[in-house]
This record gives structure tokens, sequence and C-alpha cells, in this order.
């Protein structure tokens, strides 16, 4: 089977090198172009691009799929199907006219719950206890496609978006296989999104990762989890930026002092929280230094009552 595949993040890899391990023929990757990174912004191709290349796969980054070089270039392919996993990009209507199985995407959601670009971050942070990847056919909504198949798993308590992630890309990797081996023989019967039980997952922003200490100890934690690495969850202290890395609420702690007020317990550093309830930092890192533990953190930073996270 002829195959164009787009991707862009990490995420796409496990996808991009099980399709090529089992065979399939992947005639061209499709990826974003190469973006400055750090300091000297030195432009840095996307993961995709690395394994591509390192795969021996051609490679095209098109800055756009609107320009008409674009679309001359792709339908000369003429694959069987287009395989959509992270790309970043929408698919225009040519383009899933394509191939004559259609565009499938990954999407790492069960559709249709968590519709959008970040939906692993959302299902933490809404505390979901299952999550799971969705292959479908894309058309011309945003994850509205009708559905192919579907796995679910856990999300453990101890998950973050890099963990979780890790654990989804691998499973939609095997999932798209099965996919698209069922589509050429005929065994799939795609089945419409209910749209009533829709959920969007909207791009995360920097300012989604400053915490309301108001909300309960609980609903931060998921914050702090789902954040995680980026935008990563934060707050002012002393005029600095305090990322939390990880926390745990307190279950049997009730804290009468106002919503985001600090005090060192035992070793442990605690914020008061909203409702009374109390969420310990485990790992915090001080804008200008490194991540460390919170006693640590305390043994460097007296504590005063006057101290809060805002």
């Amino acid at each position: 089977m002829r195959l164009i595949f787009c991707g862009t993040p990490q995420f796409a890899i496990p996808t991009l090198e099980k399709l090529v391990t089992e065979g399939f023929q992947v005639e061209l990757v499709v990826t974003k172009p190469d973006e400055p990174s750090g300091r000297g912004h030195r432009r840095k191709p996307p993961p995709v691009k690395e394994t591509a290349e390192a795969l021996g796969l051609p490679v095209f980054q098109p800055v756009s799929l609107k320009e008409e070089f674009t679309r001359r270039f792709l339908t000369s392919y003429q694959p069987d199907a287009i395989v959509v996993v992270a790309y970043g990009h929408m698919i225009p209507a040519w383009m899933r006219e394509l191939p004559r199985l259609g565009c499938l995407n990954l999407h790492a959601s069960l559709l249709p719950k968590y519709r959008g670009a970040a939906p692993i971050p959302w299902s933490i942070i809404q505390g979901e206890r299952v999550t799971g990847v969705t292959i479908m056919k894309i058309d011309a909504g945003l994850d509205t496609g009708d559905i192919l198949l579907q796995r679910a798993i856990p999300v453990r308590d101890d998950d973050v978006t890099e963990t979780l992630s890790e654990r989804l890309s691998l499973l939609g990797a095997d999932l798209m296989v099965e996919a698209l081996r069922g589509l050429e023989r005929g065994e799939i019967a795609p089945r419409p999104q209910d749209p009533t039980l829709a959920t969007l997952a909207p791009r995360l922003k920097k300012e989604d990762g400053r915490i309301d200490w108001s909300l309960p100890a609980e609903q931060i934690a998921l914050r702090v989890r789902g954040l995680r690495p980026w935008p990563g969850a934060y707050s002012d202290f002393r005029g600095k930026q305090l990322h939390i890395w990880r926390a745990v609420p307190c279950p049997t702690s009730r804290n009468a002092a106002a919503p985001g007020a600090l005090v060192a317990e035992s070793g442990k550093l605690l914020a008061a929280c909203g409702g009374g309830s109390t969420l310990e930092l485990q790992e915090v890192q001080l804008e200008g230094h490194r991540r460390m533990s919170a006693r640590d953190f305390l043994n460097g930073v007296r504590l005063t009552p006057q101290d809060r996270l805002q």
C-alpha cells in the first residue's frame, strides 16, 4: 500500500516507524518547515523530519497546503491513503479526496470527546480516568470525521502529559496499521460521531499555566500534571515566577488560611487552596534556579507569615 505520511512532533514518530516496519510503502513524509530554536535561533528540524531522513524517506516541508505547487506535487504521488498524525495543518478538500482510501488521522482521545489540538493535557486536567486513541477519516470539520477504530487505556494516577502521550503514541501506531489493513480488506465500517457528546480541547496558551489558588487542591494537582511540560503550572512568589513540577493534594488536611498562603510543615511545602483544601508542592523551580525538591527549596528560603503564591 502506497502512503503519504503527514506529521511533525515526537508523538507522530511511532506511527511512522511502525508503518515502515510493517512493510507499507511510505513514498513521502510531509512535515512542517524547520523553525528557529535556542539563543542562536538556529533552524531546528521537526522530530518527524529527523526520523524520516534516518529511515531514508523523502521529506517535503511546505509552508502551506494552499499553494498550487504543493497541490500539484502531492497529487503526482497518487497514494492509496494519507496518514496524518499531529501534523499541525488543516487538510484541504483536494487532499482529502486524493487517496482512494481517504485521509486517516490518529487523534489522541476517544472521539467525540476532546476534539482539538491538546486532547492529552485536557483529559488529565479534567480528571479523566480512561482515555485512548481514535483512527478517523478526516472531513472538513475539526476532528469530526467518521470513526474507524478506537482503543482505550486507563489514565494512571501519576500520569503527566509526557508519560500519557508516549503510551498513546505507541497504542495509536498499532491501531493505524490495523485500520489501514482493515480498510484495504473492506472489513471496517466507518461510523459517524455523535455531536451531542463532543467536548473541546483547545490549544494551550502560556497563560493557561497560571494557577488559580481559589480552586480546590485536587483540581490544581490535575492542572500541574496536565500542563507538564508546557506551559507548566506556575505562580508568583516574592516577585518571581515559581514553576510547580510536582504536587499532590492533602486529602485529610483542612486549611483556614487564604488561598495561596504558604507554610512549611515537617519539611513539607504546603499551599492553601480553595474550599479549605491543601496542596503539597513536592518539586518546584524558582525563576533563575534549577528544579529542586520542596525540602531543598525550604532550605534556601525562609518563609514568613506574609508569603503567598499569587
